[in-house]
């Protein structure tokens, strides 16, 4: 459509600053308009990392605007006043049975949270990593996670900062019972006394799950019958058909059956941001340069459109991890980092923020035309 004025020039013809106004509003409204914004993990089990100050240098050198640290690291916090850099703030899992008593909670507050706002921009609490109570390494903890996850949002509610800084708890895709096809997702029937609390708490308070979502491990158990193109965003067709919902790659599969679920556990409502995600260059089946940098570099493009059970919507993402971290266990998890420990860059990924517009031609020129006239 072209709004043309008169060859007589006068002001009558053309269309007024409201008209423009109303229009550009109304095209910027409909063309959807996403900035995922995608973070990087902060791992530090190894001996040969960079000291902390050059680590905040090298997100901020990269453009890297959001990090995730699983402690209150007290140097690492230090170094982030002032860098303006988005903060995950774990509560690790050696900390949940202390903060089930809320004075140790508001203390905890104090010490990691208030003592540094807002010099630094705390995001999210996560209150425990991956607690599952099917899996003997943290079964016993799982009777901890909301309590301490309740003191805690007291706590910082009493601080007045319940609307700046949201709690929650991250977990992996093991609760998840059903997955395929997405729309059947389902968390396990023995989860469910744990998971439905948790929810209906992170309903009230309006905050996101954090998921850990890993197409390496789902493909890497099953190359029979899931492709390496389509865990790595390169498969060129449709692979699933879930009714009218077409699926090309297992990210989005995993992550509408973790909505699926949270829909038939009463938690419809609630946004799930990706905590973690990565692929490994070395140390097990599938885990190559190649495939690490494919799969990276796709994934930050691709959370920028959502998934086909929520498009346009873009998926607040952290990649896992900024170092390979030589003390981790088994031999694949060392092999996660975006950097080595000497600072080089693994792949070339490209952490600059852009918008991401869907908009045809036709619109596109008609928005420029009308600034032209401005």
């Amino acid at each position: 459509m072209a709004i043309c004025s008169s060859t007589s020039g006068t002001s009558s013809s053309l269309p007024s600053r409201t008209t423009v106004m109303l229009l550009l509003f109304f095209f910027t409204a409909s063309v959807g308009i996403t900035d995922a914004q995608v973070g990087v993990c902060y791992g530090m089990q190894g001996n040969n990392l960079p000291p902390v100050s050059e680590v905040i240098a090298l997100y901020k050198k990269s453009n890297i605007t959001r990090m995730r640290i699983y402690d209150p690291n007290q140097a690492v916090l230090e170094a982030l006043r002032g860098s303006n850099i988005e903060l995950i703030l774990g509560v690790p899992n050696s900390d949940l049975q202390s903060l089930t008593n809320p004075s140790n909670a508001k203390s905890w507050v104090q010490k990691n949270v208030r003592g540094f706002w807002s010099s630094v921009r705390f995001r999210y609490i996560a209150v425990g990593n991956e607690i599952s109570p099917v899996n003997r390494g943290t079964a016993w903890l799982a009777q901890f996670v909301l309590p301490a996850m309740r003191n805690i949002h007291d706590a910082i509610r009493s601080a007045g900062l319940q609307d700046q800084i949201k709690v929650s708890t991250a977990i992996d895709l093991t609760l998840v019972g059903n997955s395929y096809p997405p729309s059947a997702g389902a968390f396990r029937d023995d989860v469910r006394s744990y998971l439905n609390p948790i929810i209906r708490f992170l309903s009230s308070i309006r905050s996101p799950l954090l998921a850990n979502i890993y197409p390496y491990f789902t493909y890497a158990g099953n190359p029979r019958d899931i492709s390496l193109p389509y865990a790595l965003f390169t498969s060129p067709s449709v692979v699933v058909w879930d009714g009218q919902r077409g699926y090309k790659n297992l990210f989005d599969a995993t992550l509408d059956a973790l909505y699926s679920a949270l829909e038939r556990a009463s938690g419809g409502s609630l946004e799930v941001v990706v905590s973690e995600s990565g692929w490994p260059s070395a140390g097990a089946f599938a885990a190559t340069f190649d495939n690490g940098r494919t799969y990276l570099s796709n994934l930050i493009q691709h959370v920028k459109r959502g998934t086909p059970k929520r498009p346009k919507r873009a998926i607040e993402t952290y990649l896992f991890a900024m170092f390979d971290e030589n003390k981790k266990q088994p031999e694949v998890e060392k092999h996660f980092g975006l950097f080595f420990p000497n600072k080089w860059q693994k792949y070339n990924l490209n952490f600059s923020a852009e918008k991401n517009w869907d908009i045809s031609t036709e619109h596109n020129a008609t928005i420029l035309f009308l600034k032209s006239d401005m």
